[in-house]
């Protein structure tokens, strides 16, 4: 399989975004957003998904941090749809139930084509520390738009909003490598009786 790494860069009047990708990576994370709570969630993504992932942001986070969370979703997504190419040989889908204490959650993708977002994730606090967990849905809305997958997100059971997040994103992860991995009875196929996705 052809080494499967992407580099996008996403400038507009409100963010400037770097995200490198590499799919088959070691769940090597470096990141510099000045949103610490994404960071600490894209580091779970990484390791679990076993990505290396690396993503670099300015964003007018004076004003809030809604425009800089989306837009690292959109690049995110936009550099594993280059990294992942045709999508010959891979799985194409995922999927991953996590506990954290008392939360659980689960995760199930599909590397269809065709963007589409189910989030049912309800967090008993508006913010955890400075981030707003409203923020959650519009990186993976992202995420999903640029990506061309199709998400499911559920939150089953959880408490604590903290739990709840980290559950939620070590799943995507857990979800994402499933999917990415090459399947060997599938070897130049494309995953689909269409033949393509």
């Amino acid at each position: 399989m052809a080494e499967r790494k992407a580099a996008v860069a996403r400038d507009t009047l409100e963010t400037q975004i770097q995200v490198t990708v590499n799919l088959d990576g070691e769940g090597k994370g470096e990141f510099d957003t000045g949103v610490s709570f994404l960071e600490h969630m894209l580091d779970q993504v990484a390791r679990h998904g076993m990505i290396d992932l690396a993503v670099k942001a300015r964003g007018d986070l004076h004003i809030d941090a809604h425009h800089t969370v989306e837009d690292i979703g959109i690049a995110i997504g936009q550099a594993c749809a280059q990294a992942v190419g045709d999508k010959k040989g891979i799985r194409r889908y995922g999927h991953a139930y996590v506990p954290l204490d008392e939360a659980l959650s689960r995760v199930v993708l599909d590397f269809s084509g065709r963007p589409g977002l189910e989030f049912n994730v309800d967090f008993p606090r508006a913010a955890i520390g400075a981030f707003e967990t409203d923020l959650f849905f519009e990186f993976f809305q992202g995420f999903v738009n640029h990506a061309q997958v199709t998400l499911h997100v559920d939150a089953l059971r959880g408490r604590n909003s903290h739990h709840i997040a980290e559950t939620v994103f070590k799943a995507f992860g857990r979800a994402l490598r499933m999917a990415l991995e090459p399947d060997a009875r599938m070897q130049g196929v494309i995953p689909s009786t269409k033949g393509a996705l």
